[in-house]
């Protein structure tokens, strides 16, 4: 199995740290100082060779929110990328619905790419699952960037957030079980 290139394992990291940085560093570093860290996930992200296409938005809505953090020295451009991943991938699962195959058929065509009908209906929904997912934690990122103290926004977004999305995955997964059991019953 090939190793990941270090640009992307310390994208992945920054990305899953961010909100937790924010937090630690609010109050004892300048927000402009605090907008480098969201250039380096940028960086990480757009310098990343062999990352597809699709999710280089990713690394420009980095770029996008820091700018303005950098110019005004302002927290909430900082606060907004969780929102950002949100709405982006919001934008891109929905896509998928509009112009089939759904973002989850292709995932598991990508193991199985001769999925049965009844599997690429249950694709589908697992699609739109994800899609009011994406809806919801954006919202509750977004209201807590503008609302909540920096210990509440972290929290959601760095702690809360990750778990609601393991805990959707692993009812996907036994759901998964079941319906495969089904069909093949």
């Amino acid at each position: 199995m090939k190793r990941p290139a270090l640009p992307s394992v310390i994208g992945a990291l920054l990305i899953l740290l961010y909100p937790l940085l924010i937090w630690f560093a609010h109050g004892r570093v300048e927000p402009r100082m605090l907008a480098l860290l969201l250039v380096a996930i940028a960086a990480a992200r757009l310098l990343t060779t062999h990352m597809d296409r699709k999710l280089r938005w990713m690394g420009l809505a980095a770029l996008a929110l820091a700018m303005p953090a950098l110019y005004w020295n302002a927290l909430l451009p900082l606060k907004l990328y969780p929102v950002a991943i949100s709405a982006g991938m919001l934008a891109l699962f929905g896509y998928s619905l509009v112009k089939p195959p759904s973002m989850i058929e292709r995932m598991a065509r990508l193991t199985d790419p001769a999925l049965p009908a009844y599997a690429i209906a249950y694709t589908r929904r697992v699609t739109q699952v994800w899609c009011v997912f994406f809806a919801l934690n954006g919202s509750i990122a977004l209201a807590t960037a503008l609302w909540a103290s920096q210990a509440v926004w972290s929290l959601y977004t760095g702690v809360l957030s990750y778990i609601a999305m393991g805990v959707l995955f692993g009812a996907e997964y036994m759901v998964r079980l079941h319906v495969r059991r089904r069909h093949h019953a």
